[in-house]
């Protein structure tokens, strides 16, 4: 009998072990549920459990591996998932105990496709009120901690996610992000995430009630314990869904590189725009050392854009997609001071106000600056494959509740209190 720890292998590896006859389906359950058992008490990531169901679905594939049958590439492989994910008869309320009752009577397609991969979902993960904050608390299950830390935060909105994968409670986990909500918690808590290009992987299911489109900027993607891990996920999840699969299909190429030697690095380890910690900024500094002694081309390189503007066309996008699904008495609250902004107030909620209430035509000149950035990071990748940047300090301290909008916190950089929606940077 493997010990527990087995669960804090990568996906892949489990997948293979089950192929060989090593362990089963259900074996694997039950580690997944002791480190639950043992761990979620303390972190408390996992906050909706169909364990018997779990249990069901893993003798049936006990059986079908013992006559050779596998369902997919993760077959038997325990997960959990973000709560937002339409999971059918568990509740998807995004943190909002205004939507402490909606109960989706369907999966999600993304929730779809990793069953049909073979997966064993038993649980799904916390978020913070609306996924709109870098920690997950919310009035309905409480705060989850960081498992490496539990005076700190794991991060969110996929915090849940990243905690649950630290803990070996899952191999293998599906987050979200706008606003760095699958790369916040995979830093925070050592984990790896994939935040991919708008629309690749299936947004349906993912959606507040009552809204069918997706939100502009984001994104559903993977998280695991692996690099690898997130290939196979990915690989799984992308493509369309519905109308649009009849005629879209996902063909994405190989890596055009074999050898280390044959990447292009390019590094932007500061910038003026937002404040850096220097812990973070020596750490990041060995890991490109690291790179370039492994063989890497690594050279300092900025692509020609204008940070400070492209940042202020960022967060005018952004809180103009998450502002579309404000209420009508939240609208015209910022209705009423969205003049601050053209009056020559440029705070963050000036900002937001102003973002939330912009007619269309001012939409599609900030859509049209950002698609000119595309551009300009579409001709910097030419010449380079990878960009490390700097990132603020991930060693933040939230307790719970967390009542004040994220906007309005503030985090100790460098001895100095800097805004925390900075990290959107």
């Amino acid at each position: 009998m493997h010990s527990d720890s087995v669960m804090l292998r990568p996906a892949t590896e489990l997948a293979a072990m089950v192929r060989r006859g090593e362990i089963t389906p259900s074996e694997l359950l039950e580690h997944a549920i002791t480190r639950y058992e043992r761990h979620n008490p303390a972190v408390n990531a996992v906050v909706v459990t169909r364990i018997e169901l779990a249990r069901e679905r893993a003798r049936t594939a006990d059986q079908a591996a013992a006559a050779g049958e596998f369902w997919g590439p993760l077959h038997g492989v325990p997960m959990t998932i973000k709560e937002a994910y339409d999971w059918a008869d568990t509740p998807s309320t995004w943190g909002n105990p205004e939507w402490a009752q909606v109960v989706p009577s369907a999966d999600a397609p993304t929730v779809t496709r990793m069953l049909e991969a073979g997966a064993i979902i038993y649980g799904k993960t916390n978020v913070p009120l609306m996924l709109g904050d870098w920690q997950s608390f919310n009035a309905i299950y409480g705060t989850t901690n960081n498992p490496w830390d539990l005076t700190r935060t794991p991060g969110g909105s996929s915090g849940g996610s990243a905690a649950s994968l630290a803990t070996g409670m899952a191999a293998i986990e599906m987050g979200s992000d706008i606003g760095a909500s699958i790369r916040n918690p995979a830093h925070y808590c050592g984990v790896f995430g994939h935040k991919p290009t708008m629309s690749l992987v299936p947004f349906e299911g993912h959606t507040t009630p009552g809204n069918l489109p997706e939100v502009d900027i984001s994104v559903c993607g993977p998280m695991a314990r692996s690099a690898g891990d997130l290939d196979l996920a990915l690989s799984i999840l992308a493509g369309p869904v519905g109308d649009r699969a009849t005629g879209y299909r996902v063909a994405l190429p190989e890596a055009r590189q074999t050898r280390l030697s044959e990447f292009r690095v390019g590094v932007m380890l500061d910038t003026t725009v937002i404040a850096n910690d220097t812990k973070m900024l020596d750490r990041l500094q060995s890991t490109v050392d690291a790179l370039a002694a492994a063989g890497l081309n690594v050279t300092e390189a900025v692509p020609d854009i204008d940070q400070a503007e492209a940042f202020e066309n960022y967060l005018m996008l952004l809180r103009s997609a998450t502002g579309a699904m404000f209420n009508d008495a939240d609208y015209a609250a910022a209705q009423a001071v969205r003049h601050r902004w053209d009056e020559g107030d440029h705070s963050y909620q000036a900002l937001v106000d102003h973002a939330v209430t912009m007619s269309h035509r001012e939409w599609w000149q900030h859509h049209n600056r950002r698609e000119g950035y595309r551009r300009k990071w579409a001709e910097f990748f030419e010449t380079y494959d990878h960009k490390p940047v700097a990132v603020s300090d991930g060693r933040i301290q939230l307790r719970s509740p967390i009542t004040r909008h994220p906007g309005q916190r503030r985090i100790p950089i460098n001895g100095q209190m800097e805004p925390v929606v900075d990290q959107l940077f």
